[in-house]
């Protein structure tokens, strides 16, 4: 796969993140996509990410800026640096109570194509940040 290829999938599947189009981000993964949770667990396929999908936009509502996608030169992995600016709907297990607190965070996702899809999703933020965003729009 060519560069531009890559980069205009990576593109297509964070403009449908912004535009909280689940079905759209899911049509540009492969059906075993692998999915590695920010400090979390390993999940596989395109159903499971279709059920955390539907939880974050449950718990949260974020849109993503100043993103800079980068590209391998043969095509096969990207990764794609960025903002998120998002408000906490909804508590979620294990995390402090929500009440609407915005938040702003630097965050990546690291991707692998194959067959013109996109077959592994690898996010990474810094949890203990968001955590302390959250905990001091709540005093």
């Amino acid at each position: 796969m060519q560069q531009a290829t890559t980069e205009k999938l990576i593109n297509d599947y964070l403009d449908a993140f912004n535009r909280s189009d689940s079905e759209g981000m899911l049509a540009l993964l492969s059906e075993d996509v692998i999915h590695d949770i920010n400090q979390g667990g390993r999940e596989i396929g395109r159903d499971k990410f279709r059920w955390f999908n539907a939880m974050m936009a449950e718990h949260y509502s974020e849109v993503l800026s100043d993103i800079a996608v980068m590209v391998s030169t043969d095509g096969g992995r990207a990764a794609a640096e960025f903002t998120v600016r998002g408000t906490y709907l909804k508590t979620a297990e294990g995390l402090p109570p929500a009440n609407g607190q915005t938040y702003s965070l630097p965050a990546g996702i690291f991707f692998e194509i194959d067959d013109g899809l996109i077959s592994r999703v690898t996010t990474c933020y810094n949890l203990t940040d968001w955590i302390g965003q959250v905990e001091a729009a709540s005093v």
